[in-house]
């Protein structure tokens, strides 16, 4: 039997499954296309994906195919950024078809089978296994089963979870065209018309093609891809020109539509990524959230294959997971709202921008885009708990180097705190230069537990790792 079927393969999909084979997890990847897809929505990667991917030594392949740029700003508006809590505060910006290349790659080389041109067709689950029928007549028995299958989830709707929310109100093309004028002329023109309107600029993974994303007339009643005599006729009225654009890559269409399903689990099936929640594309969110939901529910799925998941930690993917989901639904909505040509929007984003000449108010939002103020409510008063703990320097190496086996971590500055029964999942490092004298971090980097008692650690320890293993 599988231990984990992940529906989807794309970076949601992907992130999974490599964590999940950090355990030694069992995991397969249905992918319903045969090969990967040439369309690029996502353009960057935002602070907390850029940690994440530090945390399980990928930093440097991603770095190597992008290019850093500065913090943006919220709707457009962009504002000097003040100094964030990260050793890492600019912007990736990666096409999505690299991000997709890379995460793929890092987990089929820890050992992920991945089935391309894999349809999940049907679904069903007893008390022991989830059993996926595929389009070929195929079916896969696991343990557990990962709908990381998009905005339609096939899986989400097996499952017969809601998903509530609003339909789109407005909507977007999307497409890669060679053009027919000089790249000079188009360069001055993406400057001078650029707006909520239209945004343009040069393909960021096919040289000499230029991406072009004017906001649709109306909305199309069947959601299909945009013709290219559509796309010339939008881009005169907006532009008064349509660049002689030809010969497209690939054309596509995008809405504001925002919806959140209702749960993100039913019993022995999850969801995560977009399967989970979509929203505006506005502030570039959606990747990024898909990857941390992964990060976040991995360590806890592979605890439960490995069988030392104490009660409730795979329920707490929803519970920390699903607030993150409803935050980035309201942001990606209001920012949707602002960049909209009509009188009142206009005047909510000059007022907005006049707000954001305070730091703190930059500090705020740009907190929100970048997932760095997340804080999973523990229980704890203590404002550091639950929050995700930047890279430190530590002995023998700096945090997130320390973490890329996927184990939980003890921070011990006086060296008189132990992990005990709990060494073969949480590791241990002695540092008189702490700022604290103990602090106990998720495999995911959160925070579970900050102090100087054995017995309170201990605690902690079972809380999150389950049972300690009996001395021998």
């Amino acid at each position: 039997m599988i231990d984990v079927i992940v529906a989807g393969g794309g970076p949601t999909g992907m992130m999974l499954a490599a964590e999940l084979r950090l355990h030694g997890v069992h995991v397969v990847v249905a992918e319903k296309q045969a090969a990967p897809v040439r369309h690029t929505r996502s353009l960057g990667l935002h602070v907390r994906s850029i940690e994440i991917l530090d945390q399980r030594g990928l930093l440097e392949r991603f770095l190597a195919a992008g290019k850093q740029h500065p913090v943006g700003g919220f709707a457009g508006i962009r504002k000097p950024v003040p100094a964030l809590d990260t050793a890492h505060g600019y912007l990736l910006g990666i096409p999505q078809s690299i991000t997709d290349r890379l995460l793929a790659e890092h987990a089929e080389e820890l050992g992920a089978e991945v089935r391309l041109g894999a349809e999940l067709v049907a679904l069903s689950q007893d008390a022991d296994a989830v059993t996926a029928g595929l389009a070929d007549g195929t079916e896969l028995r696991a343990r557990y089963l990962v709908g990381c299958d998009g905005g339609r989830s096939t899986v989400r709707k097996l499952a017969g979870i809601g998903f509530p929310g609003e339909p789109a109100s407005m909507e977007w093309l999307l497409g890669e065209f060679a053009v027919g004028v000089p790249e000079e002329a188009l360069a001055a023109a993406a400057a001078e018309v650029s707006g909520p309107l239209l945004r343009f600029g040069p393909s960021p993974d096919a040289p000499g093609n230029w991406r072009f994303v004017p906001r649709a007339a109306s909305l199309a009643a069947g959601g299909e891809a945009p013709t290219e005599q559509e796309f010339r006729e939008r881009l005169r009225e907006l532009a008064g020109t349509d660049f002689g654009v030809h010969s497209p890559r690939w054309l596509a269409r995008f809405g504001d539509a925002t919806r959140q399903a209702e749960r993100y689990r039913v019993g022995r099936v999850f969801l995560a990524g977009d399967a989970a929640h979509v929203h505006p594309p506005m502030g570039g969110q959606g990747l990024n959230l898909g990857v941390q939901d992964a990060f976040n529910l991995g360590w806890k799925l592979a605890g439960a294959v490995a069988g030392w998941a104490p009660p409730g930690l795979l329920d707490s993917y929803e519970v920390e997971r699903h607030p993150v989901g409803a935050d980035v639904l309201v942001n990606s909505r209001a920012q949707a709202m602002l960049l909209r040509p009509e009188p009142g929007p206009e005047a909510m984003r000059r007022l907005l921008s006049e707000l954001m000449d305070f730091e703190e108010v930059t500090r705020f939002l740009v907190g929100k885009v970048t997932a760095i103020d997340i804080r999973y409510d523990f229980g704890s008063g203590d404002p550091l708990v639950g929050r995700r703990l930047r890279d430190l320097p530590l002995a023998g190496g700096h945090l997130y180097g320390l973490m890329r086996a996927g184990r939980g971590l003890l921070l011990d500055r006086g060296g008189s705190l132990s992990v005990g029964g709990w060494a073969d999942r949480v590791d241990r490092v002695v540092d008189a230069g702490l700022s604290w004298p103990g602090v106990l971090v998720r495999p995911d980097g959160h925070v579970a537990w900050l102090g100087s008692s054995q017995e309170e650690l201990d605690g902690g320890l079972a809380h999150w790792f389950g049972a300690a293993q009996a001395s021998s």
